[in-house]
């Protein structure tokens, strides 16, 4: 799962008519799905005329935090392209402020307790709090999570349940 997304996002060049979710840490206002036009280009909000086309995942999401970065302080965004969702159907992914992100196999019964010890917990400058739950079975709709409550004071009502295709995202402090 792991050097599978490394790849798409590090290898796969994005082409005209490719669906992409772009996430943007704590702006859900700003993430959405869009689908690269015939010319190449992708406009978000905010930004318009992004060549996407010939990019990969990882460069295109540096050119939309720079152009973001006009806007809002220390942008940090993610691009998956949506034809690699089936494959990661059935499995859970955590990203951003752990000691080892990875995508992960879902069971039955999993909770954000679960992915989060296979992640090997928080970092130590993660915004533990700050934590969001993506849900790509419900298009993305982004949840809060009290990650720091429920790892350093086992604050049972922030371990949620987890299921397939959804995406945890750690974010950095600010410091």
């Amino acid at each position: 799962g792991d050097l599978y997304w490394f790849a798409v996002k590090n290898w796969y060049r994005i082409s005209a008519l490719d669906t992409l979710s772009i996430l943007v840490w704590r702006n859900p206002e700003l993430s959405t799905t869009v689908t690269v036009r015939p010319d190449g280009r992708i406009s978000v909000p905010l930004v318009e005329d992004v060549v996407a086309a010939g990019r990969t995942p990882g460069d295109l999401s540096r050119d939309v935090e720079v152009a973001l970065g006009k806007y809002i302080k220390e942008p940090v965004v993610t691009i998956m392209v949506g034809g690699f969702q089936g494959v990661n159907a059935s499995q859970v992914r955590i990203a951003g402020e752990v000691p080892r992100p990875q995508s992960v196999q879902y069971r039955p019964d999993m909770t954000m307790l679960d992915l989060v010890l296979q992640a090997g917990g928080i970092n130590e400058f993660a915004d533990g709090n700050g934590t969001v739950l993506v849900r790509g079975a419900e298009g993305g709709k982004q949840y809060s999570v009290r990650l720091k409550d429920l790892l350093k004071r086992a604050d049972i009502s922030a371990n949620v349940p987890v299921i397939p295709g959804d995406v945890v995202m750690v974010p950095q402090g600010n410091f």
